[in-house]
């Protein structure tokens, strides 16, 4: 086989390894859901702890729990660059905005009413949920 054949051949045979590789780019790390969801929670957790003067949020749980996922994406091949663009996101912060407004309302959160925000903190410390470890009774 001559060189430039056997180069030719040696391209062929890689190309289906290349091309796949290629089309498994990252996804937007608001599609990587074990970050985006825990980012979701906590942010429940603080506007649940900002309406409600009888609960708190545990922000140093919060706290270490977001340098754990900066350093899951790391892993997964996201930059600090990258994981900031989505943190700083207006777009981001919008449609977590609406996705959380939406879980409140759907669960008797009322905004003027700090009483059902209240209602609804404690319901999830009591079921220890993923928005309940989040928070503490004052």
């Amino acid at each position: 086989m001559s060189v430039i054949k056997y180069a030719v051949f040696a391209t062929l045979v890689a190309l289906p390894v290349t091309i796949p590789a290629a089309a498994q780019a990252k996804p937007p790390l608001r599609e990587v859901s074990e970050i985006d969801n825990e980012l979701y929670y906590i942010a429940i957790a603080n506007e649940i702890a900002e309406v409600c003067d009888g609960i708190s949020g545990r922000r140093m749980k919060a706290i270490g729990v977001m340098w754990g996922l900066r350093s899951k994406a790391n892993k997964l091949g996201y930059s600090d660059d990258e994981i900031r663009a989505y943190v700083e996101s207006d777009t981001e912060k919008d449609r977590m905005r609406a996705k959380g407004e939406s879980y409140l309302a759907a669960n008797g959160a009322k905004y003027g009413q700090p009483e059902t925000f209240c209602a609804l903190g404690r319901a999830e410390i009591n079921k220890n949920s993923a928005i309940g470890v989040y928070l503490r009774a004052k």
